[in-house]
């Protein structure tokens, strides 16, 4: 929807940073309800002092809420535009940014469906998603997109889910690069916020105070879900956007990506080598995996879902990204410290003072940079209630129901599964993982150190040093 790899004026957006409001809640039994997407909008607007917004004091940086997908209330608003939902888990659908001129609009939902058709599977309808922009400023009303959902079917065949996903995946990302190849006038204001069997995010270029008002669908009471994950942006550096909002597609993110440049340098590098047995021919459609002159948390999702749909586990991917200080760890044991060793061969840390939470739907967590540099407080309630979030505070608990409270750890994981319905300790979901594969033993098969090599043969040097040296100076 914008390209922010181009400089304006004195603004280079290299130098991009922000320092954000997060916060989630969830039912850890799974249970379902309006009420829980209520409680992330409350949490959301507690923590409106950690967004920004321009001088315009009615244009926000961004505001956003990630929920599972609320199946009971998008079937009666297909059933009332003239087309019937499958069963839960059976169609993906996600919220997406279209130009707001129709002829554009148009021709952007046809290139849409004839890439889904293209991959084998189906559209089953668009929905026009009611938005109320009377309090919205100035500038965000300039960039301000339409919003649709779009619901896609599965294909003859396609029967496992994940296989199911990882075709959404495809889809998506031939449609980005289908769509930035073409020319015409609006095509900065198309976003796929995303398109899954499992969430849904509702954001925009918003104050915390404005999200509710904007979403009219996140006030009737048929939305339910077991999780609300929320966002509050402060961009430092760089110029609100719409698709810059958070969540993003599995994260939100309060801080910032230092390593960045060698991240994005090291994905780009690699990406043609990539194989993988899941995508097959598909792989090559995904790249490049990362988006150009996106912010630092976009690409760090880009980076995330590309883990997560190639075959691991979602607390996986995020120990493979954000690693705890192990090379000097002398109490990790030997197999964690593996673990972080041999992917350290495979990918880079993704470091930087960061809270980053997280959810597919089934987990929900959070984890905190190595260093600690950005505070995550959390609260567990007897009927099942586990709030996180940047700061204490966010939510009116009664203490009598509070079973647990703790602050997130320098490297540590904070995990619930929704299926398990319950909160796994960092030590387990790590040692979990780390004891999976033989990992110190491939690492004492394959590993090849430069203490290891031979030493090379004598070469009579040509030039003595002097005349190297005049040599040099030339």
């Amino acid at each position: 929807m914008y390209n922010a790899s181009s400089t304006d004026g004195l603004y280079d957006p290299s130098f991009e940073s922000d320092a954000c409001g997060v916060g989630f809640i969830c039912n850890m039994h799974g249970v379902r309800s309006h009420e829980i997407i209520e409680s992330g909008l409350q949490i959301l607007m507690n923590l409106d002092h950690r967004g920004a917004c321009g001088c315009d004091a009615d244009t926000g940086d961004g505001a956003g809420i990630m929920i599972q997908i609320p199946h009971e209330f998008l079937a009666a608003r297909c059933a009332d535009l003239g087309f019937t939902l499958p069963d839960e888990g059976r169609y993906a659908t996600g919220n997406i940014f279209l130009p707001p001129e129709a002829a554009e609009r148009t021709f952007c939902m046809q290139v849409f469906e004839a890439v889904v058709r293209g991959e084998g599977q189906q559209v089953l309808g668009w929905r026009e998603v009611p938005t109320n922009d009377a309090h919205l400023g100035d500038a965000a009303k300039e960039r301000e997109p339409a919003v649709w959902q779009v619901f896609v079917g599965r294909g003859p065949g396609m029967e496992d889910t994940m296989a199911f996903e990882r075709k959404l995946y495809v889809i998506r990302k031939v449609l980005e690069h289908t769509i930035r190849g073409m020319h015409f006038p609006q095509k900065d204001y198309f976003y796929v916020n995303s398109l899954t069997t499992r969430t849904i995010v509702y954001k925009g270029m918003l104050t915390t105070m404005q999200l509710r008002e904007y979403f009219p669908d996140l006030h009737d009471p048929l939305m339910k879900s077991a999780l609300a994950m929320v966002h509050s942006r402060f961009s430092t550096n760089t110029f609100p956007r719409w698709p810059l909002a958070h969540p993003f597609r599995f994260l939100c993110h309060n801080g910032e990506i230092n390593t960045l440049r060698g991240n994005v340098n090291g994905m780009n590098t690699r990406q043609h080598l990539f194989l993988s047995e899941l995508f097959g021919d598909d792989m090559k459609k995904l790249l490049p995996i990362l988006e150009d002159g996106a912010s630092d948390s976009a690409i760090l999702d880009n980076a995330l879902e590309l883990l997560y749909f190639t075959g691991r586990e979602l607390p996986h991917c995020v120990m493979m990204l954000i690693p705890e200080a192990w090379e000097r760890h002398e109490l990790m044991s030997d197999e964690k410290r593996a673990f972080y060793e041999y992917h350290s061969c495979l990918m880079e840390a993704w470091d930087g003072p960061a809270t980053i939470e997280f959810t597919d739907g089934r987990y929900v967590g959070a984890v905190l940079d190595r260093n600690g540099l950005r505070p995550s407080r959390y609260t567990v309630t007897s009927d099942g209630l586990v709030i996180l979030a940047s700061e204490t505070g966010v939510l009116p608990i009664d203490p009598a129901t509070v079973i647990e409270k703790g602050r997130l750890q320098p490297g540590r994981m904070f995990l619930v599964d929704l299926e398990e319905h319950r909160i796994i300790s960092d030590e387990e979901i790590k040692d979990r993982i780390s004891r999976r594969r033989p990992y110190r033993e491939w690492l004492d098969e394959q590993k090849v150190t430069l203490d290891t090599l031979p030493e090379p043969a004598h070469v009579e040097r040509p030039y003595s040093d002097d005349e190297r040296l005049k040599r040099l100076q030339l």
